[in-house]
């Protein structure tokens, strides 16, 4: 029989080689985790201005050839030597804005029209939530919307993930006539609001903490980009 010393050496080496195992699987397995994760971001933008693959050398291709990263700040220049890569923008949005990195994505369509690409990130109702609002290129309107987020409830809060709910934003405004910013806004049909169809959409049926976090992310991560936005346009 083994004495207690025998035993305790032992587990402490079967934990040592395991803990080791775990570290290189880790190292090894982190590139191309890494490549995942940027490959998934990618993607996502392309969607949020409707364009989609399931193929990863394709999605590559597209972003490689129709869009461009920028960084810029809250006075609208851009912000030389930092790539939106380098940015988390959970921690970029707790800062002061004139201290924020804002990331911004410029799509190319074919014909050369410019779609202008903003993330999003927000709190729902059991976790973040985040996404991409893309702007055709009167900076206005809406070309289309992505969200996502960690663990929102199945048939309730989830439905900000689906494309029923994303579609709404198609076509929708985010400034009015006098250029003052009203955001696209995550209201219920039922809601009393002050403006008009073209800057709501209908909150989700039984998520209303998940809608009303979409609501202030949109309003908290769009306005930011406005000053850039008035600066090209002029």
């Amino acid at each position: 029989m083994h004495s207690n010393r025998y035993t305790f050496l032992y587990a402490i080496g079967i934990s040592i080689v395991t803990a080791v195992i775990l570290v290189l699987t880790s190292v090894m397995l982190k590139p191309k985790q890494d490549f995942n994760l940027a490959l998934d971001t990618k993607s996502n933008i392309l969607k949020s201005v409707k364009v989609e693959s399931a193929i990863p050398k394709e999605i590559e291709r597209m972003y490689g050839e129709q869009v461009e990263e920028l960084v810029i700040n809250s006075e609208g220049e851009k912000i030389e030597g930092v790539k939106p890569s380098q940015i988390v923008l959970k921690n970029e949005l707790a800062k002061p804005l004139a201290d924020r990195k804002l990331p911004l994505y410029i799509f190319t369509e074919k014909d050369n029209s410019k779609n202008y690409v903003i993330p999003l990130y927000g709190v729902g109702l059991w976790g973040p939530i985040w996404g991409f609002l893309a702007l055709d290129s009167d900076l206005n309107t809406v070309k289309g919307a992505f969200f996502d987020h960690k663990g929102e409830t199945p048939g309730l809060g989830a439905e900000i993930a689906e494309k029923s709910f994303q579609d709404q934003f198609i076509g929708k405004k985010i400034k009015d006539g006098s250029n003052n910013f009203i955001s696209v806004n995550v209201v219920k049909k039922s809601a009393k609001v002050d403006f008009g169809d073209e800057y709501r959409v209908d909150a989700i049926s039984g998520g209303t903490i998940t809608s009303e976090g979409t609501d202030k992310m949109l309003k908290k991560c769009v306005e930011p980009y406005l000053v850039y936005f008035n600066k090209i346009k002029n």
